[in-house]
């Protein structure tokens, strides 16, 4: 009988790879990645070098109003990466919370009722404690229902939590686009459907740092970076998460209550989600039906793209922000390139990365041919 010949290309797991090759390997792939991009816009007659200059420096350089361009990045930077490090978590021990658009409105929505209903009537500290409070309790049970359901009925949490972000998008539209008695979201000073502003009580206080105005909505979010990076690393919960994340059938054994555990973590990541969206409603100082600027879907790539690593996902929410408030800025200059390029840009780097990434954990071995053997042999 005829040895059956071996496949021309096999795929064969790498040893551990050094971090300094693997970081080369990662930059590599964002430079062809910015590469592909350069070409799509010579296509369109744009000079990639002053455009990339606009995009990573937010028009920065030259500008009188530099400030504006840094309060215009945090904006953006903020929520997303509260919203990534909060996914981060439920990620962590492999239950897939793709729900942050949901849990984001939701927690938005929150906030404004409270600001809404309470902001004439208190000062303005214990306003913002409710509004905030109220948005992650709001998201937090929208969030944990999806556990609950989960752990009890095994639900499929991906399908569950992405449903759930069409029922919040089209609750946040019907309250914005229904002129009737009972809706105070909308001003009633407009015959067309407009959110109303939030009283003054409920805007998010800031910083003065010469002419630039620091939200302090900001010092929270690294307060929650850091705050996360010692749960997940120095407390009993933290490693709870992790070793559910590697077998559940091994956090069994070891006594853990793991439906407790699946339950309390999503809570608490979908709690996270909907306070970054009680910060940005406070900030914004109004409702909107865009409010979500697609945060939940990009602080999942971010997620990824970060390896769960904490102190990663703020490199990567930076870098993402900058692209997609540079592209704002650069659209100034290019009137033909939006915020679409960036997001386009975003997608050709987490493809160029997943390539990376794949060749960092495989290697591709090809057949040898019949006189390589041979000379091997001699």
């Amino acid at each position: 009988m005829n040895k059956a010949k071996d496949p021309f290309v096999r795929v064969v797991k790498r040893d551990k790879m050094h971090p300094l090759l693997m970081v080369a390997f990662y930059c590599i792939a964002i430079l062809a990645a910015l590469l592909v991009g350069a070409v799509l816009l010579i296509s369109l007659g744009v000079n990639p070098l002053v455009l990339y200059k606009d995009m990573f420096t937010i028009g920065m350089i030259g500008s009188r109003f530099a400030y504006k361009s840094i309060e215009g990045l945090l904006t953006v930077f903020t929520p997303l990466l509260i919203t990534s490090l909060a996914l981060s978590l439920a990620f962590k021990m492999r239950f897939w919370n793709i729900g942050g658009e949901g849990q984001f409105i939701m927690g938005a929505l929150a906030a404004a009722t409270v600001a809404l209903r309470l902001g004439g009537r208190m000062p303005s500290l214990p306003l913002l404690l409710l509004m905030f409070l109220a948005a992650m309790l709001c998201a937090g049970v929208y969030g944990g229902v999806v556990a609950l359901l989960n752990v009890r009925f095994r639900t499929n949490e991906t399908l569950m939590t992405l449903m759930l972000n069409y029922v919040a998008l089209y609750l946040l539209h019907f309250v914005g686009e229904t002129q009737a008695p009972w809706n105070f979201y909308l001003s009633s000073e407009s015959v067309r459907p407009v959110f109303q502003k939030l009283p003054k009580a409920a805007f998010m206080p800031t910083i003065p740092i010469g002419k630039f105005s620091l939200n302090i909505s900001f010092l929270f979010a690294v307060a929650i970076c850091v705050g996360i990076y010692f749960y997940i690393k120095k407390t009993k919960q933290g490693y709870e998460i992790s070793v559910v994340g590697d077998s559940v059938s091994t956090a069994r054994y070891a006594g853990m209550r793991v439906n407790r555990i699946i339950v309390r973590t999503m809570f608490l990541s979908a709690a996270l989600v909907g306070l970054a969206g009680g910060f940005y409603v406070s900030g914004a100082q109004a409702l909107s039906t865009s409010i979500t600027n697609n945060v939940g879907w990009t602080g999942v790539i971010v997620a990824w793209l970060s390896k769960l690593n904490t102190f990663a996902i703020f490199g990567v929410s930076l870098l993402i922000s900058i692209m997609q408030y540079g592209c704002q800025v650069a659209s100034t200059q290019f009137p033909i390139i939006d915020s679409n390029f960036a997001d386009l840009l975003q997608g050709v780097i987490l493809f160029f990365v997943l390539a990376a990434d794949f060749f960092i954990r495989f290697k591709l071995v090809f057949r040898k041919s019949a006189k390589q053997q041979k000379g091997e042999e001699a």
